[in-house]
């Protein structure tokens, strides 16, 4: 009617089939895409978790502890995205599991921190890459940090005040919430305007941040330490500085090749 012409009842069913198909067949992509984005979750998580065990087992529990948390976060989300009951019930075991043994291993660190026994070594190869700010203090740092004490004699010449600038903002990123950093090191006679200038500045710049940076100078001072008013005391051989000289032109601290500390 009115000019329109209708398939014949064979081409429409045929139309119909089609259509059927095409959606059938989205609708298995879209379920394949989502089983492969959960089976790599489950192995992101898997391997987490196997590295925490490792640590576990070699006694470094600060690193033990952090490789648990985010197993345990990535093995929740595994959990949200499963549909399967039987898995679920798997997943629940598992996480409850991790979760148990994370909370025995805060136990034991407050317990040790407490004490004052706690003692962990960390060694650098000479030559070696990826230990930045990091990797070598966020295992120490969680929410209760809101205090930091650097005590470093070097923190004079430009690079070594751009390493506590780095230090700072590695502090800034959390997982704390620091309100004041205490800086204790020498002058450099030679360079002392541009030194305490540099300063100054991190001072400023830290107050945007609702950071204070209280600065204090000692001739006398040779040893170095970072304290966090959680407890941790970190001894390190040369400071903040122990990255080599580089000469590339801006400053990626895991692949410059470190100092043997």
């Amino acid at each position: 009617k009115n000019g329109t012409l209708s398939p014949p009842p064979s081409e429409r069913r045929q139309s119909h089939t089609h259509g059927e198909r095409q959606n059938c067949g989205a609708a298995q992509d879209s379920a394949a895409m989502s089983q492969n984005v959960l089976a790599g979750m489950e192995n992101s998580a898997v391997t987490v978790l196997k590295r925490a065990i490792e640590l576990d087992n070699e006694s470094r529990l600060p690193d033990a502890l952090v490789c648990y948390q985010e197993g345990i976060h990535l093995l929740m989300e595994v959990l949200k995205a499963t549909k399967d009951e039987a898995k679920k019930v798997h997943y629940r075991k598992k996480i409850e599991n991790y979760m148990d043994r994370a909370e025995k291993i805060k136990e034991q660190l407050n317990d040790l921190k407490e004490k004052g026994k706690y003692h962990e070594q960390i060694k650098i190869p000479d030559d070696a890459t990826g230990f930045c700010y990091e990797k070598l203090f966020k295992p120490y740092l969680d929410s209760f940090v809101t205090e930091v004490w650097v005590e470093d004699p070097y923190i004079r010449h430009v690079h070594q005040v751009y390493n506590f600038l780095k230090f700072c903002e590695m502090l800034i990123k959390g997982p704390c919430s620091v309100k004041t950093i205490h800086l204790l090191t020498s002058l450099d006679n030679a360079g002392k305007a541009k030194q305490t200038s540099s300063l100054e500045e991190i001072k400023q710049s830290l107050q945007s941040y609702n950071i204070t940076l209280e600065l204090l100078y000692s001739s006398s001072i040779h040893d170095r330490e970072i304290r966090f008013n959680n407890g941790w005391i970190i001894k390190i051989g040369r400071g903040l500085d122990y990255f080599k000289k580089t000469q590339v032109c801006f400053l990626q601290y895991e692949i410059i090749p470190h100092h043997q500390r």
